[in-house]
């Protein structure tokens, strides 16, 4: 077992203080957005061997089969298949999408061919890989995710076309466009890239539209009595004015987890997280392609390509519990799998899940992790890479958790 060092991102939309509330350290003074914990090339963790320090990624490539397991090899390469984050917003993300494995791959080859350089702030490929994502709800969390029906989107446009009425504006042509492309009697994912396309493509229109429908819609809200999806636009628009992410977001599921819920994000699905802190994992990818909600690059033909214009409803994830304080979340990749261990200061050990290799994080009270191997002492804000070799492990509470619950969260690769 190798305790980690991992790399904090200071994204400019990430809390200041809710990462290290949850592990028990001193805040930076700056923003806090993203502790990553894994061995994607671009953030590697750090490992701590008899040897100096390592990054994860080289370590593993030293020994993939000790570390990874053959069958992971065999069916990811000689690589850590997951990357799993803290993450801490608050304010909104890109709105964004991720590709298919085969897209990912083809796009990342034509890019490399064309001699785009990796860190090209117009580069859409970053790597090989394919991103789907889970995220598991800490805090409240709030997000928009993937496309709601046509006819409850068409109800939000309205109302945003009565509340320009109301405050004695003309409603725009793009609104009026939109809202008739969502009565149209097609097949719905036709008729939501239509709005789509109109909406991120309406450049000067987009921006003035976005601008009149936030102030028509905060005049109503003196109360609070808006719809969530029509406050999102308000407060969505304060964040990045004139956006044209700021009305598509009218097309999406508005999400609020509870904590100990969560989501899963497959390719095609068009996403935001808004608010909260959560316990994301995905597969090890950086690809994002963004479609607003941001100042960074937006392919827009490639974000088309990309994007699955099916309605669909949120993809909750249930936990599978096992017993013993722990559950297990299998969203339907292969992957990867979550799993939470709680244990009373005089609870019985209990297994982890372990299908190759772990990441294992504490983040509440110290735990004992113990291997045939060798066991090692992982305190609160502590974090460790399990080799595969070093399986079953399990996870005791542990004497310097001083009476208090002690709470893991570990991921493996799904069974």
């Amino acid at each position: 077992m190798f305790a980690l060092t991992n790399v904090l991102r200071d994204y400019p939309w990430g809390s200041a203080t809710a990462i290290a509330e949850l592990l028990g350290t001193e805040p930076g003074g700056g923003p806090e957005a993203e502790l990553w914990m894994g061995a994607h090339p671009d953030s590697p963790s750090v490992a701590r061997t008899p040897e100096g320090p390592v990054a994860l990624d080289a370590l593993i490539a030293a020994q993939p089969d000790a570390m990874v397991g053959a069958d992971v090899v065999a069916s990811f390469g000689a690589r850590l298949p997951f990357l799993a984050k803290l993450l801490a917003a608050d304010r909104a993300l890109s709105l964004q999408v991720h590709p298919t494995l085969a897209r990912a791959r083809q796009r990342f080859a034509d890019e490399e061919a064309a001699g785009v350089a990796r860190d090209a702030a117009g580069r859409n490929y970053k790597d090989d890989n394919h991103k789907p994502e889970m995220l598991y709800a800490l805090t409240p969390f709030e997000a928009l995710c993937g496309f709601r029906p046509c006819a409850d989107a068409a109800v939000l446009f309205q109302a945003v076309a009565d509340a320009i009425t109301e405050a004695g504006a003309q409603v725009p042509e793009l609104l009026k466009l939109v809202t008739t492309t969502l009565a149209q009697p097609m097949a719905e994912p036709m008729v939501i890239r239509s709005a789509f396309e109109a909406l991120i493509g309406g450049a000067e229109a987009s921006r003035e539209l976005v601008e009149l429908a936030a102030a028509s819609l905060a005049r109503q809200d003196t109360e609070g009595g808006l719809d969530a999806a029509l406050r999102t636009v308000v407060e969505l628009s304060r964040q990045y004015p004139g956006d044209p992410g700021v009305l598509i977001s009218l097309l999406l599921n508005r999400v609020s987890l509870q904590p100990g819920q969560a989501m899963y994000l497959p390719a095609g699905n068009i996403h935001a997280y808004l608010s909260g802190l959560g316990v994301e994992v995905m597969a090890s990818s950086d690809n994002v392609l963004r479609g607003g909600l941001t100042g960074k690059h937006v392919d827009v033909p490639e974000l088309l390509a990309t994007v699955d214009f099916s309605s669909t409803e949120v993809p909750l994830v249930p936990p599978r519990t096992t017993g013993l304080g722990q559950q297990v979340w299998e969203p339907p990749f292969a992957e990867f799998a979550l799993q939470r261990v709680e244990l009373a200061p005089d609870g019985e050990p209990v297994p982890l899940v372990q299908n190759g290799p772990l990441l294992v994080l504490a983040v509440s009270g110290a735990v004992l992790l113990d291997s045939p191997r060798g066991d090692m002492v992982l305190p609160r804000g502590g974090s460790a890479f399990v080799p595969a070799v070093e399986n079953p492990v399990m996870v005791h509470p542990h004497v310097d958790a001083a009476g208090q619950t002690s709470v893991v969260f570990a991921v493996t690769v799904a069974g």
